[in-house]
């Protein structure tokens, strides 16, 4: 079964839990522990390079990291997409080369380029629609009906909740399969 498959299966169930980790050796622990998928941070990616999570790895380093995470479990893998490595164009070529590289979903966030780690101050979001245009593009550029298309906002700690809930609305409207809202901080807000 493909592993996008089963990660929708797991979806249906209920809360997938999905430990983050930046190796192939961390995600092997993580299914060998029993957690049934795994998630792969772009902080951790950076991190693995040496670099912060500002934007400076490439949409390059990022798939080669993925491939051997991929390779090394079998467990659906969910993967940190940054804001798709550009505009649209990007947006499509990161779709076919995460699928290729065996990651059963991603997301994709709506910061502006250069982006910076979600934990860090002073983010900033591109337009609305420009967002949810790479959402409908993502859709559009996946070969498996099965990846999850997972739509990031970061507007909450830069907009406030009402701009946050108003993308997260936009953005499930475009298609995407999940909502990701960045920054929530408390039990209530979520």
């Amino acid at each position: 079964m493909r592993s996008s498959k089963r990660l929708r299966q797991l979806m249906d169930q209920g809360v997938v839990l999905a430990p983050g980790v930046y190796n192939a050796l961390f995600a092997k622990t993580v299914e060998q522990t029993g957690f049934d998928a795994v998630y792969i941070t772009g902080f951790g990616t950076a991190a693995r390079y040496g670099y912060p999570d500002v934007g400076l790895i490439t949409q390059t380093e990022m798939v080669q990291n993925l491939r051997h995470i991929c390779r090394a479990t079998t467990i659906p893998v969910i993967a940190d997409a940054d804001t798709g490595y550009g505009n649209i164009i990007n947006v499509r070529r990161t779709v076919r080369e995460y699928e290729r590289a065996g990651v059963a979903g991603f997301h994709i966030e709506d910061q502006v380029f250069p982006k910076k780690c979600g934990f860090m101050e002073g983010k900033a979001v591109i337009p609305l629609e420009e967002h949810a245009e790479k959402i409908r593009a993502a859709l559009d550029a996946r070969t498996d009906p099965d990846t999850v298309i997972i739509a990031r906002t970061d507007a909450l700690a830069p907009n406030g909740w009402e701009d946050a809930l108003a993308r997260a609305r936009a953005y499930r409207e475009a298609g995407a399969d999940l909502i990701f809202v960045d920054g929530i901080r408390t039990l209530e807000e979520l």
